[in-house]
This record gives C-alpha cells, structure tokens and sequence, in this order.
C-alpha cells in the first residue's frame, strides 16, 4: 500500500496519560480516556464477548429473556444494603438489588426466564471485588431442582470459557492471561457441601465455625490447587436467604450453592432451589418479621399454581475478571462506581 498523503484530523496536546507510572485515582479521575489503553480495550471486548456467550447458552437452552425492574417496592434479600428515593405520591422505592423475585413471575408463563441489567448494592464494601453498580444475569427455570440447577451453571461457565477462548485471543494476550489455566477451568467442576468445606479449612489451620460464611481467604483456600471451578453447596439455613428450599434430608439447611472460581478470583455464582411451598414460605416470612402486605404477590406464585423450580444468578464483573485475570474489579467495567467513586 503506497501513502500519497496524510491529513491530521486532530492533534491531542499534553495528553494527560503518559507512558509513566499513574496512580489508579489518576487514572479513575481520568477513565474516559483511559478506556482508550489496550489493555482496557481488551478488557472491554473480553466484557462483551462474555455478556453474549452467557445469553448464547441461555437462549440455546430455552431460557427467554424477561426484563425485570431497576425500581421496586420492596428488597430481595433485607434493606440494609438498598438505595432509597422517593417515588413520586407512593412513598419509597428502592434501586434493585436483584431481579430474582420478579423472575419467578416468568416461569410459570414462559418456562425458563432470564434477565441481565444493571443492579445496586449500597454496602460500603472496599475490596477489589465489590461495586455498588454492576451488572448481574439472574436466571429462573421451571421443573428444575438443586442438582439440574448447579449441572445448568456449569455448562454456562464451560460455553464462556470456550468462547472467550476462541474468540479473544488477542485480547488475552495483551492482558497476558495464563490461557492454559482457562483450558483447564474446562473440565467438571469439583463439589463440597458447606459442612465439608468447612472441616478442610479447619484441617488447614482455619478457626472457621460450621454456622460461618466464607470469606475471600477462604474461598482462596478451598481451591488451592484446584483447576476447576467448587461448588458449595447445602449451606445452613441461618446464613441464606428466606426463599431458598429446606433439604429434606437435613431441615437445618438449605438447597443453595456458590461456585468459587480458581486462581483467587473467589465467588462468581450464587444459586438454590426455591422454596414452592406457599405454607411453608408464608411461616418462614413471618418469622423473619417480613411485611407480609408487600410481599403478597410473591407468595401468590406459590397460592395460585407452583412448581420446584430454581435459579442463579451471576455477576457479570466478577467473571469477566476471572476470565481477563484482572486482580480489580474496577477495569472490568466503563465507568465504576464504588463507595468514593462516582465520577465521571
């Protein structure tokens, strides 16, 4: 190719960002140019080629896409960690925290349903792995129960590992990303219930009781060494959500699982099967002291016509960061928004 001219269309003077070494407040204050490094290009085009692979294998599993609300009356999982406003004459609302309960409308009209939209988290969490803003896939599924469900998980993250395989090579390799431990990732995933899980990390020093959440050390130390993806599953009740369905060989725990990625990039999967008992649902509200009025519609999914069902949910971030080996959340998204982060 010969170049008969040339014709400058701009030239950018005192370019802010240098070859130098920039802080990341630097670089925060300075993100709408800073999408413009490779590095955060390949980012963003791994961000994108994850977000269609997740909905791939959704729609190729007879999952239909059903839009829930950013604006609700009430919360999914308790209001200390909700972003309040006022709604006009009919008092408070509330930024999504989930689109979950409002899933579970879907599927006894379209069988399988999911969503994937921006969600909001008003916890002052700081770790590398938190934002208030960030963008979650909540799927619900009919006539699915607890093992289907982790088996549907599954089969998600191997069609995301390969796509992202196949397609962003490049991309990769400028994040200079161990592509053998993604192959690796691609194989089936390990299983332990929280009890198990709990008694290795004792054996490995840990003080960790059996009533206990893990923590991200813990979730470091469970797949040390692993080059898969774990299951936890069979959590106790105490520590889950109201919704989850009690396992009936065991009353004192629930039908849920997280899936803990390898390499350190902890929790990217939160999942149970759902309580379909509107007797059963109805006390466990009750005993949580929920206002039972503005939940009523969701305890009519389980009046009117219920069946098992399950559901998961991902966060879209967290998995992109796995699948970049980006150590912050905050680059797998265009514009983060943490606790002292909001511009630009």
């Amino acid at each position: 190719m010969a170049v008969t001219s040339v014709q400058a269309v701009q030239i950018a003077e005192d370019y802010p960002i240098s070859k130098k070494e920039h802080g990341p407040d630097f670089l925060l204050s300075n993100r709408h140019l800073w999408i413009r490094s490779p590095k955060q290009w390949a980012v963003l085009r791994i961000r994108h080629t994850v977000y269609f692979a997740i909905c791939e294998y959704l729609n190729d599993n007879d999952f239909f896409r059903f839009d829930s609300p950013i604006l609700t009356p009430n919360a999914c999982e308790g209001t200390t960690t909700l972003f309040e406003l006022d709604y006009f004459d009919e008092g408070k609302a509330y930024l999504s925290q989930s689109g979950q309960l409002y899933l579970e409308t879907g599927i006894m009209s379209l069988g399988r349903v999911y969503d994937f939209g921006p969600v909001f988290r008003a916890e002052r969490s700081k770790t590398r792995k938190h934002l208030t803003e960030f963008w979650m896939m909540d799927a619900e599924a009919a006539y699915v129960e607890h093992d289907e469900n982790m088996a549907i998980q599954e089969g998600l993250i191997r069609h995301v590992i390969r796509t992202v395989l196949a397609k962003c090579d490049k991309e990769l390799d400028i994040l200079e990303r161990d592509k053998d431990a993604l192959k690796a990732a691609d194989a089936p995933f390990r299983k332990m219930t929280h009890y198990e899980a709990i008694e290795y990390l004792r054996s490995k020093g840990s003080e960790i009781d059996h009533g206990s959440d893990l923590g991200a050390a813990d979730e470091v130390l469970l797949t040390e060494g692993s080059p898969v993806p774990v299951f936890i599953e069979k959590w106790p009740k105490a520590i889950k959500a109201f919704y989850m369905k009690r396992d009936a060989e065991n009353d004192d725990l629930v039908l849920g699982s997280d899936l803990i990625a390898p390499e350190g990039f902890g929790e990217i999967i939160g999942g149970s099967q759902r309580e379909d008992d509107h007797d059963v649902l109805l006390a466990r509200m009750q005993a949580e002291k929920m206002p039972i009025e503005d939940y009523q519609w969701f305890l009519d999914l389980r009046k009117y016509g219920s069946v098992p069902h399950s559901g998961f949910g991902i966060g879209l971030e967290r998995l992109v960061t796995w699948m970049s080996g980006i150590h912050h959340i905050r680059e797998t998204i265009p514009f983060p928004r943490m606790i002292y982060r909001i511009y630009p």
